[in-house]
């Protein structure tokens, strides 16, 4: 019910809501058979290509990475011992183990180039082609917090991917402790230069010290190595003075070294050492992890497939070239500050060096005889500390070298794995399942939305303007054949009570059944109308005016032998056509003999006439059309009689279609009385079974039929569009005799 507006009440919003979501569930009901097939080409396509899908194999090697220790760098890390592992420095080591100075050693070492001559059609792969396709078969995980990485190969052949695994763990492995010894040799050689430099030192003192005692025989020295006490006051001045120019040589000695490092490293090398440089400048701090981060996950990219050249990986390699830049900027301006810094510290120095220097000479003045000889051998005795505090560093220098060098071990190498890590057969046969089920529905009502078809009686209503008279089911049978209390009967007492009241008029008896196409159950309707309406006590006559297929003489086994041809073409009367049906209040013309003009047969003066004195004699007259667009017969039919009532077949021809039809009746001056919407699969259409459900409940039982129409027309009439808001329904078979 609405309001005035057009509205529908307040309270009836949630039930229009239900009823969409209704309206899709049964549009896949409908549809089922295209979803289902949808489905099964899906799974059937996904199960296919999973099978003959090559088999990958992932062989791992795991793998602890340990941060280097530099020699070279111990003096510029303020907590004296080597940083604990950077939490960007295995995604960094991943980096460098796709490096050529890694890979190309396996490549070589395996013949890789030669392997994988049969994919490139024959012709071995170069160096650099099979370090490509090496490279694009390697992955990393790191286990979360712990320095332990898991290096892995997929490949086709399990047993190769262990070996390319093994072999690449042990190259990095290699190239690191080659590293780390080249680091350790270099450290060594200096401190070996500066520990010969001061044994020179030490040998020249002991010998000008001998050659001043030679030379003034009143020294006597029997303290040995032991400083002699003097009462110069200044001496506690030196010592400071010594002490603090001591500092001021070995800050200058941190900053020339940290300075020659950075000197040393330029480009990819400088990034991939700048954590380990002991720089705390908070710019680079900042900086350097998201470096770190924009390689790792280009790296990822990379070994997903990614070519170089893809949008992506572009993008990325863009963001790494600003960060490289600012890095190397500011690398440049902590370079400019250390050589400022090394330029005030070398200024200091030679101050200091200028302040000792001084108290020297005017301690020399204040000594006599001897002190030139107690100065040099107090000299000597801090030559001798400091050697042999540099010996004994290159001892433990050397004791270090001589150690295993360990920067990755390998805790677990690789094995061929038993099971093929792709294709996942049940992940890939879930997704089929999921897209198939996406597809299958999708194209359910992508076909719905292109279908035009008649599927509910708002349709044929809105657009033909004219009653729905029934809704007759899907398997329908000839009503003559069974028990006149069957349910099925039920829909032909609907169309028998709105013919008679939607006519024009009593007197308007006459009518035609006609279809847009073939197969759409005109001829059955019509035999079951005509039956019901002889069962209601009305005197029912059947004209089977389909000259192209007649089908009435079949569904009531009577001959076609004589019938309205013949009475249109020669002189014999009625009386000599109308045949019993053997059904009571029910008569038959059949067909006849096929004329070859049809048309020329029905639209004639005998055929008018026929028609008016079957007016007269006969409650209801049926006639019997052929399809209306498919011939001209149905057209000239609808002129004759008094009204048509047009059989659409639920969800078979489009609703172009359809109207068609209506303007064929109207155009030769035909009037539509209703339609018959046939066919309706009451299973995948609710609405419609809500319409008819009640066949059953109200069909007699254990008495004749209802009484004639006749003596109850004072009741009053069902509507003719009732039950109009039925939903979709499917195609269904004919009945027995459909045409």
């Amino acid at each position: 019910m609405r309001n005035p507006e057009g509205r529908p009440p307040a309270g009836e919003s949630t039930g229009e809501a239900k009823l969409h979501a209704l309206d899709y569930w049964r549009v896949i009901r409908v549809r089922f058979g295209i979803v289902a097939l949808a489905f099964l080409l899906v799974v059937l396509t996904a199960g296919v290509t999973t099978y003959f899908m090559p088999r990958q194999y992932k062989a791992s090697v795991s793998m602890e990475l340990k941060g280097d220790q530099e020699n070279t760098m111990r003096v510029f890390r303020e907590s004296g011992g080597g940083t604990g592992l950077d939490p960007r420095f295995a995604p960094t080591q991943f980096e460098i183990m796709q490096r050529k100075e890694v890979l190309y050693p396996v490549v070589d070492k395996l013949k890789l180039g030669v392997l994988w001559a049969a994919e490139a059609g024959g012709n071995p792969l170069n160096k650099e082609q099979a370090y490509f396709k090496l490279r694009s078969l390697m992955g990393l995980r790191q286990i979360r917090n712990t320095e332990v990485l898991e290096l892995s190969v997929t490949y086709q052949d399990a047993a190769k991917a262990a070996e390319i695994v093994n072999a690449i763990a042990e190259s990095y492995q290699q190239k690191k402790r080659e590293l780390r010894q080249d680091m350790t040799r270099s450290s060594l050689t200096e401190l070996s230069s500066q520990l010969e430099g001061q044994r020179n030192k030490v040998t020249e003192m002991t010998v000008r010290m001998q050659k001043m005692r030679e030379a003034d025989p009143t020294i006597i020295d029997n303290e040995n190595d032991r400083a002699v006490g003097q009462d110069d006051p200044r001496r506690g001045v030196i010592a400071s003075k010594e002490e603090e120019l001591g500092k001021s040589n070995t800050t200058m000695a941190a900053l020339n070294s940290q300075l020659q490092q950075i000197e040393k490293l330029r480009g990819d090398e400088l990034m991939r050492s700048i954590g380990q440089l002991g720089i705390t400048d908070p710019v680079v701090q900042k900086i350097l992890p998201q470096y770190q981060e924009i390689v790792a996950a280009e790296a990822a990219m990379l070994n997903s497939g990614l070519g170089r050249n893809h949008p992506r990986v572009k993008s990325l390699r863009a963001q790494k070239d600003v960060y490289v830049k600012q890095l190397e900027e500011q690398v440049d301006s902590l370079r400019k500050a250390l050589v400022a810094q090394r330029d005030i510290a070398k200024g200091t120095n030679e101050s200091l060096r200028g302040q000792v220097e001084s108290l020297r000479n005017e301690s020399r003045t204040l000594r006599k005889g001897s002190t030139e000889y107690f100065e040099t051998k107090e000299e000597l005795i801090r030559a001798k500390t400091v050697l042999a505090a540099m010996e004994q560093k290159a001892a433990t220098e050397s004791v270090d070298r001589s150690m295993p060098q360990t920067p990755a071990v390998i805790w677990e190498k690789a094995e061929p794995p038993s099971f093929p890590s792709s294709p996942k057969v049940l992940l890939n046969m879930v997704l089929g399942v999921v897209v198939g089920l996406i597809v299958g529905i999708g194209l359910a009502f992508l076909i719905e939305y292109l279908d035009t078809s008649i599927k509910t009686m708002e349709d044929v209503e809105n657009l033909l303007g004219v009653p729905v008279l029934a809704v007759v089911p899907k398997g329908i049978r000839l009503l003559h054949k069974n028990s006149p209390d069957i349910p099925d009967a039920e829909a032909y007492r609907i169309l028998r009570t709105n013919i008679e009241f939607n006519r024009k008029s009593p007197d308007a008896n006459t009518i035609s059944m006609v279809s847009g196409g073939p197969g759409e159950g005109k001829s059955t309707t019509l035999a079951n109308l005509a039956y019901t309406c002889a069962q209601g006590g009305y005197s029912v006559l059947i004209v089977d005016a389909d000259l192209r297929r007649p089908t009435q003489h079949k569904v009531f086994e009577i001959s076609n032998a004589v019938g309205l041809t013949n009475y249109l073409t020669t002189n014999m009367s009625l009386e000599e056509v109308i045949l019993p049906s053997g059904i009571e209040n029910l008569s038959i013309i059949p067909s006849g003999i096929l004329p070859s003009d049809a048309v020329g047969i029905l639209n004639s003066q005998r055929m008018s006439d026929m028609i008016h004195e079957l007016k007269a004699r006969y409650d209801i007259v049926f006639f019997d059309s052929p399809p209306i667009l498919g011939v001209s017969d149905g057209s000239v039919l609808c002129s004759e009689v008094d009204q048509s009532i047009i059989v659409v077949q639920h969800r078979r021809f489009p609703k172009a279609m359809l109207k068609r039809v209506k303007q064929a009746v109207t155009n030769v001056g035909g009037s539509v009385l209703g339609v018959v919407l046939n066919n309706v699969d009451l299973r995948h259409d609710p609405n419609y079974y809500y319409y008819t459900s009640y066949y059953h409940y109200y069909t007699p039982r254990g008495r004749g039929d209802e009484a004639p129409a006749a003596a109850g027309r004072g009741r009053a009439a069902t509507p003719a569009s009732a039950g109009s808001n039925g939903s979709n329904g499917s195609n269904g078979s004919r009945a027995e005799g459909d045409y």
